[in-house]
């Protein structure tokens, strides 16, 4: 009866957080903003990352580090708001008609993310461009599958 009791005790939190989360989407539209914001953020700091590997922006190792965390950090937020009833926004359908596909391009891209803040915060330059072209592929790979082009 106990392990049961403990069981039930340690997932409360995550059952609350995700009726929470899914509270907060009661119009689609809620959720396509939601997701596009998230989105429009970790590209800023992913930019940000981008121009140092590609030289046009001194490398600082503190900036690179804080900008690979924002990244990491946002990496998984986005999801929740791809649920049943929130098509729209830039998203194709197949986000939902081949969400098996989705769901394991997001989880690659969160990988690859978590690698890139690996490095950065070990600010070793030849590992953080490595880790930021895999992680950059994990991007263009989702975006091509799953994103409108505009």
């Amino acid at each position: 009866m106990k392990l049961k009791q403990l069981v039930l005790v340690a997932l409360t939190p995550s059952l609350l957080l995700s009726g929470i989360a899914y509270a907060q989407f009661k119009k689609p539209e809620d959720a396509i903003k939601y997701r596009q914001s998230t989105f429009t953020v970790m590209a800023n700091s992913f930019g940000k990352i981008g121009a140092v590997v590609k030289g046009e922006a001194p490398f600082n190792k503190d900036e690179v580090a804080k900008n690979a965390a924002v990244v990491a950090t946002l990496s998984t937020l986005p999801w929740q708001a791809f649920g049943p009833g929130t098509e729209g926004g830039n998203a194709l359908p197949g986000v939902w008609s081949d969400n098996a596909k989705f769901k394991a391009a997001g989880e690659k891209m969160q990988l690859a993310v978590a690698n890139l803040n690996t490095a950065a915060q070990s600010g070793d330059q030849e590992a953080i461009k490595k880790a930021f072209g895999a992680a950059g592929a994990t991007c263009k790979g989702c975006h091509d599958d799953f994103k409108k082009k505009n």
